[in-house]
């Protein structure tokens, strides 16, 4: 987020000190507070300790930092710029400096101005972070600026922190997305410069709020440290009082410590210069004038103005270093005002202050050098946690994509690995998955996918995903054609989830392909429109397999709408090819919603597992009963709304894109009531809900299923009426839970909310609502100890229990005002409609996790469906046609997840497997237990000749990889050892990931077509 700067102002004559900047996070949303001037502060007496290095601490990365001062006090000053991937203006016109009109930023301009600045002065520093941005300008490079580029890397004066593509949201993105776009950055990097250019610092100045997991995930990709800017005010206001601006978090109840132990800083003016000291194009600030004959002449006010600010922030702070952020967003397209001017604040500082008694000393410096000061001071420092969120962002699905594209890009790497080089070229062109994993990566970027970019931003991130599985789908066809023996032309329907394939519904035969990317087999049931009539389904046996053919209601005036309903069974890693014929039976079965008889009392859906009753009267759900666990409970389900604040009232703040502000605690129902049509077939039974014109609902029952389907439909929102609404689904019942839910933390570890309460301080709730909203990636739950009422999600939405046995998700939000954090437009869009699902489960406590965790894995990764004309034309004539297939020859246990499977390099694949269950999460079926897998011979299409184990980010190997020691204040805490990698034999602890790069040789009898030339 780009935040609007304050204007600038000139120096007073009588020197004005000034606190660090205060981030502007109300109780529930991220603000800009503003900078508020206080009087001087009372002299501080400086204590100056010199301290030394730690036993066993190395200096590896970290030997061209600069020399410090160790009387002193030393000022680290951090030269850098913040360019957001896409917000305002697109990734593109961001980069090349387009439409300034919009917002003055080409990020182009900064850097070739940055490393002609760098040039120029050998004691000048600079921090980057964004690859998507440095890749771009380092491929348009000539070889002597290269060459140069990798000098500065190599002096450190060039240093890259973080290294991602993006700098990813924290609260949206699924853990397996941040893992591959930190990947796809740092593989640049390490393939640029070598360990020269790799990150030793995580750097999240922006996002709107840090995760638990995203801590883990950090210190686990070999991080030494993170540095964070946005930060809740009342949090930050207490750790400046207590000097726990820095700690070390632990960031895993399960990893064994230190692995998820990340050492962690708070920055102290979020990520912009202290005020009165910005000297970009883009502030207003007075320059540093050191002509004593000039009437501007500036430097004693400005430097007695830094020397107390110094003075100030130090109090705040444990050792004899502060940083100060020098930059901030998209600043330096002209290096050399910010430069000069902080070439001569340090030589006024150090060279005339010095000599006067001053203890200060100021020096260019980076975040990993500065790290390292702080490691070498040897303190124990206090163990906690961070949190708190931007409730915004948490619940803007605009923009937001379902789960269902992680798992088409996850389908995507998976069959190119498995195919090999035979991938890429084939009888539908060239195809690969870089395109995709690209723009996926730009998605998890902080104004991405939480919906915070404007409108046509949003319009190029979804530009962007449609090219790069446009390459992915010629990939896909060329691999089921390799492995199947079909000449057919295998297409995707991308509107499948609206019921709209033109293939399925104009022909009388056709094949379904449908790819399972987990490794389990997975039963599921395939959803199809097709024309009217009646249809024959077979597996890949030739067996006839139960199928329904359904007549779904339709708005009045159109034609009920017919879908086919078969059950499907797909292989571990694999696929299996249903072939569908329409038949002409003398009396063909069509089921066809209708009307419930009854008028009053209830009805009820049901399968051999759940029973869900619904009231006559108002068509709402009412109870769930699990029957095999004799549990029943209360449940009353619909859909209200928030009226938003527009702000109108003097101090009002208008709800919008970052900011989630409702008029008032008690929303609106949608509707009390819901017209109800009534399906029911031996394969489904349906509960068809229309609440309004713009908010409907199916509620799904599907034979032998665990659980309730709700497939919601919302939008376009009405707002003729002048109100902006956000719209949620939620779910009420009896249970006493005490003030708490449950959520998790970006798809892996559950973490406890309290109501009303934060863990690390005394919470003064400002927002009820929105203070209490918490993103929710995959589930969330309620518990009274005994049952749990448990709702998966389909994408990452805001989730709350805002009373004793309550739970609810936001949906979609329409917004009349803007927000006033930049952003410059509400969330206003005419044609916003919303389709999603939520997965409602009840269970008795203690056999919960099991079902939940392995649920939210099958709909994360979903199976692929797969289209073809179904005239089964062989490849060759000498091949044979496979219908069904799997690239491995034995499924992994429930408890391990295959997390990455791509292709690396020449004969070299990444392989990433997980232990995904918590310790002591599920006792009952000990899948919390470590798991020992043998890799010999485990997939079907190539073998693993060689393991080499790394981070978790693949840029070193985790034999050689090591991280700086930090002591906690709860004592030292021994390194973990790095477990031998016997051949292929493998242990995962729980919640454990590890990481292989995999040399390879493909089996060529695994092709159905061996050497055969592709037709002409």
């Amino acid at each position: 987020m780009a935040r609007p700067r304050p204007g600038g102002g000139a120096f007073a004559p009588t020197p004005h000190p000034l606190p660090a900047m205060t981030s502007g996070v109300r109780a529930g949303g991220w603000g800009h507070a503003g900078r508020a001037v206080q009087g001087p502060p009372p002299p501080l007496p400086f204590l100056f300790v010199v301290l030394v290095a730690a036993p066993g601490t190395r200096a590896e990365g970290y030997q061209t930092c600069p020399t410090v001062q160790p009387n002193m006090l030393n000022v680290h000053l951090l030269p850098h710029t913040h360019d957001d991937v896409g917000w305002v203006k697109t990734v593109g016109q961001y980069y090349y400096g387009v439409y300034n009109n919009l917002q003055h930023a080409g990020v182009q301009y900064i850097l070739d101005s940055v490393i002609s600045a760098l040039r120029a002065e050998p004691s000048r520093r600079f921090v980057y972070v964004e690859m998507a941005f440095f890749s771009r300008w380092w491929h348009q490079q000539t070889n002597a600026t290269q060459q140069a580029v990798r000098e500065l890397v190599r002096q450190g004066r060039l240093e890259f922190a973080n290294g991602g593509w993006v700098m990813n949201d924290e609260a949206a993105t699924h853990y397996g997305a941040i893992v591959d776009q930190m990947t796809l950055g740092l593989r640049f990097l390490q393939d640029t410069f070598g360990d020269d250019g790799r990150p030793r610092v995580a750097w999240h100045i922006d996002p709107f709020g840090h995760s638990r997991e995203q801590a883990s995930l950090f210190a686990q990709m070999s991080f030494d440290g993170i540095f964070l800017g946005c930060v809740d005010y009342q949090d930050k206001e207490l750790r400046e009082k207590k000097q726990e601006m820095e700690l070390v978090w632990r960031a895993s109840a399960s990893l064994q410590p230190p692995t998820a132990d990340l050492f962690t800083g708070v920055l102290p003016n979020v990520y912009d210069p202290p005020r009165y000291l910005c000297w970009d194009r883009l502030c207003d600030d007075k320059p540093v004038v050191d002509d004593p004959s000039s009437p501007e002449h500036n430097t004693k006010g400005l430097v007695d103005y830094f020397l107390n600010l110094a003075a100030t922030q130090h109090q705040s702070y444990r050792t004899n270093h502060i940083v100060m952020t020098m930059g901030s967003d998209f600043h330096y397209e002209n290096a050399d005002m910010w430069f000069k001017n902080l070439d001569k604040l340090i030589r006024l500082v150090n060279a005339q202050q010095q000599a006067k008694g001053s203890r200060v000393h100021v020096l260019y410096s980076t975040p990993a050098c500065y790290l390292w000061e702080l490691n070498k001071a040897n303190l124990t420092w206090y163990l906690g946690t961070l949190g708190g969120w931007g409730s915004g962002p948490a619940t803007s699905p605009a923009g937001r994509p379902s789960s269902a594209m992680r798992g088409s890009q996850e389908v995507c790497k998976q069959l190119e690995a498995l195919a090999g080089p035979a991938a890429n070229v084939g009888p539908y062109g060239s195809g690969d998955s870089a395109l995709l994993e690209e723009a996926m990566a730009v998605l998890q970027h902080h104004d991405a996918i939480t919906g915070t970019s404007r409108q046509l931003v949003a319009e190029d991130y979804a530009r962007r995903l449609a090219a790069g599985w446009g390459r992915c789908k010629v990939l896909l066809s060329n691999v089921l054609a390799r492995l199947s023996g079909s000449q057919e032309a295998f297409s995707i329907c991308p509107e499948l989830n609206i019921s709209v394939c033109p293939l399925s519904q104009t022909s009388a035969r056709f094949q379904v392909a449908i790819y399972n990317p987990l490794a389990r087999k997975v039963d599921r049931m395939v959803r199809l429109p097709v024309s009217a009539g009646a249809f024959l389904v077979k597996d890949p046996s030739g067996h006839a397999v139960p199928s329904d053919v359904l007549l779904l209601p339709q708005p009045e005036g159109q034609k009920p709408r017919p879908e086919l309903l078969f059950s499907a069974s797909v292989p571990a890693l694999g696929f299996s090819i249903y072939s569908v014929a329409q038949v002409f039976p003398e009396k063909p079965k069509v089921h066809r919603a209708r009307p419930s008889p009854e008028k009053s009392g209830s009805f009820v859906i049901h399968n051999e597992f759940i029973r869900a009753m619904f009231s006559h009267e108002t068509g709402l759900l009412t109870q769930i009963e699990v029957t095999d666990q004799k549990l029943m409970l209360p449940v009353n389900q619909t859909f209200f709304w928030y009226n938003a604040n527009t702000g109108v009232l003097q101090n009002d703040q208008p709800s919008g894109a970052y900011i989630f502000s409702p008029d008032g605690m008690q929303p609106l129902p949608v509707n009390s009531s819901a017209q109800i049509r009534l399906l029911k077939t031996p394969l489904v039974q349906e509960v068809h809900q229309n609440f309004s014109a713009w908010c409907s609902q199916v509620v799904r029952l599907y034979c032998g299923q665990r659980h309730l389907e709700l497939e919601w439909t919302v939008g376009p929102i009405p707002v003729d009426d002048k109100w902006g609404k956000e719209v949620i689904s939620r779910f009420d019942t009896p249970l006493d839970t005490k003030g708490y839910f449950y959520t998790d933390s970006n798809g892996r570890e559950i973490l406890k909310r309290r109501r009303n309460y934060r863990p690390t301080w005394n919470l003064t709730q400002t927002e009820p609502v929105a203070g209490n909203y918490y993103p929710v990636n995959t589930r969330i739950y309620i518990t009274d100890g005994k049952k749990q009422l448990t709702v998966l999600t389909d994408r990452c939405q805001g989730g709350s229990s805002l009373q004793d046995g309550s739970l609810e998700l936001m949906v979609h939000r329409r917004l009349l005002k803007d927000d006033r954090r930049g952003l410059g437009e509400p969330l206003l869009e005419k044609k916003s409609w919303v389709r999603g699902r939520h997965l409602v489960l009840l269970d008795a406590v203690g056999k919960a996790a099991a079902g939940h965790r392995l649920l939210a894995e099958k709909e994360a990764l979903a199976p692929q469906v797969v289209l073809a004309p179904g005239r089964a034309t062989r490849y060759h004539p000498g091949a044979t046609l496979r219908k069904q297939f799997s690239g491995l020859r034995r499924a992994l246990p429930p408890s391990v997840h295959l997390l990455t499977l791509a292709h690396w390099g020449p004969d070299k694949l990444l392989l990433r497997l997980e232990h995904q269950f918590a310790r002591g999460e599920d006792s009952g079926r000990n899948l919390s237990s470590p798991v020992t897998l043998d890799l010999l011979n485990l997939f079907s299409t190539f073998t693993i000749t060689h393991l080499q184990e790394t981070t978790l980010v693949a840029n070193q190997s985790r034999a050689s990889a090591s991280r700086l020691k930090w002591t906690p204040n709860t004592g030292p805490v021994p390194l973990p050892s790095v477990p031998p990698l016997d051949s292929t034999t493998i242990t995962l602890q729980p919640m454990e990931i590890r990481t292989f790069v995999a040399s390879v040789q493909w089996k060529e009898d695994v092709w159905v077509l061996r050497n055969a030339p592709f037709p002409a």
